[in-house]
């Protein structure tokens, strides 16, 4: 029994066949989203938005961290921070404390230093480690003198550059380390609120001060470290062609 050429034939319709008059694609219905960037429901997509991937979300601490941007929060932590620093330092060489750190031989860090000791011995406050209450005992009360004054220019320079966002990441880091010997030797107060400050314009230190000195500073220390080329700039290297420069 043969094949007969005169019955209609049902193959489907090719991919690749001609959209009809009509405007309709066999199995998509009135319009071919993969044509038209439409969905498989029918509905036109005007916008093109189909097929396209979602913009990347920025996590926050990228944000925070590293956006111009937040430069704006920083700069409102680094005023407040920085004001504090410098006025500590002010009073110490030209204030109310002048007579207890810049002059009278230190008698300011002298009394501080003994608190410790007398507070870890006692076991009432004071130092709560036994090794750096012997540091304070056989070290800062011997040298009260000069220690009273690196301290009161330390707090005025920590305050400034802070405040002019110069190398904020390190002067933060600096104001750190003082935070954290005046918690050692047994005084809190406002030191666990400046550390903590501190640990975020040190974690900050790409854009905390982009509004301030670093803005030039940084790059400038890059191109320092590269030999003198910036390695953030783009290249003006001449492209060539085969057989002949340009």
């Amino acid at each position: 029994m043969g094949l007969r050429s005169d019955l209609p034939t049902t193959d489907p319709p090719r991919v690749d066949a001609p959209v009809p008059v009509d405007g309709t694609t066999p199995g998509w219905g009135p319009e071919d989203p993969a044509a038209s960037g439409g969905s498989r429901s029918g509905r036109a997509d005007p916008f093109g938005l189909a097929g396209r991937e979602a913009p990347q979300r920025v996590r926050a601490s990228e944000w925070l961290f590293r956006s111009h941007q937040a430069s704006i929060l920083w700069l409102v932590v680094r005023i407040w921070l920085g004001y504090q620093w410098i006025n500590a330092g002010y009073q110490k060489i030209w204030g109310a404390e002048r007579s207890a750190f810049w002059f009278g031989n230190g008698a300011g860090v002298k009394g501080f230093a003994t608190a410790g000791v007398a507070g870890s011995t006692s076991g009432k406050g004071g130092a709560s480690y036994g090794w750096w209450a012997g540091f304070l005992h056989n070290f800062v009360i011997p040298n009260a003198s000069w220690i009273a004054k690196l301290v009161s220019l330390a707090e005025l320079l920590i305050g400034l550059a802070i405040v002019l966002g110069f190398l904020t990441g390190a002067a933060a880091a600096a104001g750190l380390s003082l935070n954290v010997i005046y918690m050692f030797s047994g005084t809190a107060g406002v030191n666990p609120m400046y550390a903590i400050l501190s640990v975020l314009l040190v974690l900050a230190w790409r854009n905390a001060g982009w509004l301030g000195l670093d803005r030039f500073a940084l790059p400038a220390w890059r191109r320092l470290r590269a030999g003198g080329i910036d390695p953030s700039a783009p290249s003006h290297a001449v492209p060539t062609t085969t057989g002949a420069l340009r």
